[in-house]
């Protein structure tokens, strides 16, 4: 992290101090050096304020942060093997900028702005798109991730407003350990799920890993993707804090958390609610996609995670867990009157090991891991020759399943702020087809068949 904000006056000062002490504690008149030292200073000093970064004003503070997070993964989807290199998604790299300033003893302004990087996507390259560009451009490249001011009292909390995260975001991630950088246990989309699921015989499909996930990928439970939105947060009182959010188009949620020590143990913890209600904006959240409902959708989730580390022997449990229902899907034009729709979305997850400081360089994490998603429909069909569709006629994905497990370790190297990375994760799923006939999802039920996924990373993460 980077400090700016250097005054020009307090330079100057220490130069002449300097300049002083050089002389053995006898002041050194300006004939003695050739010419004028406190102009040759000041010039000297613009010529360096000409080439480095400073703030606009010295009134708000300015804080310079982020990380560089690049890795190899090398997966095998049970037909072919390769070896791509990628931006981690379960923390890619970013920068930031932070600054405030006090308003008075109790309240201060500030804001954030922090722009995400991705050379390639590690949750959205595939077997024919080595970086995910193909897919989408956007996939690559860089993106903003907060734009925001906020007002803060130390008594009364603080209220944010613009381009932001909800008051649930990562409320089923909540992680005290190295792996949260590296390897997210509740969103393993982004590990490698943007590949496409490989039948038996070799065949590619049009769909994704991470479409049998919610088909968005996001775990159900987990807060609204970044909008713009109001968020207040709570001051902390014995641990706790609250935080509620709104934004567009059209979402609120709410949130409690805590974080505190007790008999030896560190523990952090999470539980929210999240109602979606509006047809635009929540068309990638919710499974009924905005798909001509002719009235506003409404989803609802809840979820929840704990991260709990016993101090003295490093051992440690994160365990995450959340439901979706979407209260419309039976009411879209694929599933109206289709007999058998669910309408939840629901998963569990459970990351357990040790993280201890061995040796100086650095604590070192060894883990293992296991995931379960479970499925309602999504409003998406795949066609009658899709490599997995056994049915032979245009199909609706009527039912998924995702199980996921895992091991890894991790070295922190604290002289460096880096931490170096190896996981291990092997998928396995089900899918559910039935049969399309004039735009509904009537028709016969199969179940397709796809090979195994297996997937190894293998990076570093550097904070500056």
């Amino acid at each position: 992290m980077v400090r700016m904000g250097v005054r020009r006056g307090s330079a100057l000062a220490l130069a002449s101090v300097a300049a002083a002490l050089a002389g053995g504690g006898t002041p050194v008149a300006a004939a003695d050096l050739g010419g004028n030292c406190c102009a040759d200073l000041e010039e000297r000093i613009a010529e360096l304020e000409a080439t480095t970064v400073r703030k606009g004003n010295r009134k708000v503070s300015l804080e310079v942060s982020g990380h560089i997070n690049e890795a190899l993964i090398w997966w095998d989807d049970g037909f072919e093997s390769n070896l791509y290199q990628v931006t981690n998604d379960n923390s890619r790299s970013r920068v930031r900028f932070v600054g405030k300033a006090k308003i008075n003893g109790d309240w201060e302004a500030g804001y954030k702005i922090e722009i995400g990087v991705r050379t390639a996507n590690s949750k959205r390259f595939d077997q024919n798109d080595t970086d995910g560009s193909l897919a989408d451009p956007a996939n690559v490249g860089l993106d903003v991730r907060d734009t925001y001011w906020f007002v803060k009292s130390k008594s009364l909390g603080a209220l944010s407003v613009g381009l932001q995260s909800s008051a649930t975001d990562q409320i089923t991630e909540v992680n005290l350990t190295q792996t949260k950088d590296f390897s997210k246990y509740s969103d393993v989309e982004d590990t490698g799920l943007g590949l496409r699921l490989r039948s038996p015989d070799g065949g590619l499909s049009s769909l994704a890993w991470r479409r049998l996930i919610g088909d968005s990928g996001d775990q159900p439970g987990e807060g609204e993707k970044r909008a713009q939105a109001v968020k207040y947060e709570t001051p902390t009182f014995q641990g706790f804090s609250a935080s509620a959010s709104w934004g567009e188009d059209d979402y609120w949620d709410i949130a409690l958390r805590y974080a505190g020590e007790f008999s030896g143990f560190k523990i952090a913890a999470g539980i929210g609610y999240l109602e979606m209600t509006d047809g635009g904006y929540t068309n990638t959240e919710c499974n009924a996609r905005g798909q001509g409902v002719p009235r506003d959708e409404k989803c609802t989730q809840f979820g929840g995670s704990f991260s709990v580390v016993h101090e003295s022997s490093g051992l440690f449990v994160n365990f995450g867990a959340g439901q979706k229902t979407d209260d419309v899907i039976n009411t879209t034009p694929l599933y109206a009157g289709v007999a058998g729709v669910d309408d939840q979305q629901s998963f569990w997850s459970i990351q357990a090991g040790i993280e201890k400081k061995f040796y100086d360089l650095g604590k070192t994490t060894i883990y293992g891991e296991y995931y379960d998603y479970s499925g309602a429909p999504i409003a998406r069909t795949i066609g009658a020759t899709d490599a997995v569709n056994p049915l032979g006629t245009t199909a609706a994905v009527f039912d998924t399943g995702v199980q996921v497990w895992g091991v890894g370790v991790a070295q922190g190297i604290d002289s460096a702020a880096m931490t170096v990375y190896l996981s291990y994760r092997h998928v396995e799923g089900d899918l559910t087809l039935k049969g399309v006939a004039g735009g509904v999802a009537n028709g016969p039920i199969a179940e397709a068949s796809f090979e195994d996924l297996d997937l190894v990373m293998s990076g570093a993460i550097i904070r500056f």
